[in-house]
């Protein structure tokens, strides 16, 4: 099971890094959220960056530590890998929401 989760996310990071090939860096409306999410953290002000990157992972581990209390440390291994593999679609469009909400969050502080 582990084996066919490693292959499966080689194969998914490949393909997306494959579209990223295509994308016309110099078109702001082109691009994943993925893409232009970096394009802002490298070209941001930096300290803004950093503070928002602490803020993100302070809440993963808020969340982690809430979900850890209800299922446990080995049970919740478990759920991620399963929600990994059987909700894909829903991961990457959470994250896209993410990468979005963080741009715009670091855009307009950076003004």
């Amino acid at each position: 099971m582990r084996q066919v989760l490693v292959c499966y996310n080689r194969i998914f990071l490949k393909a997306q890094e494959n579209l990223m090939l295509y994308e016309d860096e110099d078109d702001f409306f082109m691009g994943s959220p993925k893409s232009k999410f970096f394009d802002i953290l490298f070209h941001a002000n930096q300290d803004l960056v950093k503070m928002k990157l602490l803020q993100i992972v302070d809440r993963y581990s808020a969340m982690e530590i809430l979900l850890e209390k209800q299922f446990g440390i080995d049970a919740l291994e478990g759920l991620i890998s399963t929600v990994l593999m059987d909700e894909t679609d829903s991961v990457v469009e959470h994250n896209n929401d993410l990468f979005i909400s963080t741009m715009g969050e670091i855009l307009t502080q950076n003004e």
